[in-house]
């Protein structure tokens, strides 16, 4: 194969190499299995850090989702229910999955439909950041359910460096219009000094 794919056809060893003397390329072999073995004129140095490049952004665009757990009481309180649900909605929006855990204490476990319900709840509020993936279920005294966020993770990350981005520029401003503020506001508190001219120095009373 040529250096931009293009069929030669079989040659002699001899000659190939003599072909990549001629195009100061490499010869490289890409598949020693077939028969004859295929191999490709090539910058075999450009090559591997093309590979490098690609192999390094495939790592940073993997999806790394991490399985968060909450746990709720049956009977929670809205101000816990509120706090909680603030961090569901946090994990969700980095793009990680929530595991939902209500635990049932006592009598409790005779009503599983008021976990149900409550479940139901959540997955309502943080609908825009977040899905049910797996239904709730009993699991014991325990019953499960868990939330998938909307967004991958590599989508997430970009959105919270695009926000920081956005607060660091704005603290930028900001800390340049207080410091005009404060020039200005000392500009204006100076008193004001009246030039002195030549008529200034002479004699009141002086006849002309």
């Amino acid at each position: 194969m040529g250096p931009k794919g293009e069929q030669v056809g079989i040659v002699r060893l001899e000659d190939a190499l003599r072909l990549a003397v001629e195009s100061d390329l490499d010869l490289v072999e890409v598949a020693p299995q077939a028969r004859p073995p295929v191999a490709k004129l090539m910058d075999y140095g450009k090559f591997k850090y093309e590979a490098a490049q690609k192999a390094r952004d495939a790592r940073r665009n993997q999806s790394n989702t991490i399985t968060k757990e909450m746990k709720l009481r049956l009977k929670i309180d809205n101000h816990d229910y509120e706090t909680k649900k603030g961090h569901v909605v946090r994990f969700l929006k980095a793009g990680d999955k929530v595991k939902i855990t209500i635990m049932f204490r006592g009598r409790e476990q005779s009503r599983p439909e008021l976990g149900i319900d409550l479940l139901k709840r959540l997955a309502d509020d943080v609908a825009e950041h977040g899905f049910v993936e797996s239904a709730p279920r009993q699991d014991g005294r325990n019953m499960l359910m868990v939330l998938g966020p909307t967004k991958k993770k590599t989508e997430a990350r970009a959105e919270q460096a695009e926000e920081r981005d956005r607060r660091m520029e704005q603290r930028r401003a900001n800390a340049e219009a207080e410091k005009a503020e404060e020039a200005r506001l000392r500009a204006a508190a100076r008193p004001s000094r009246k030039k002195r001219g030549p008529a200034d120095n002479m004699d009141p009373d002086i006849e002309l």
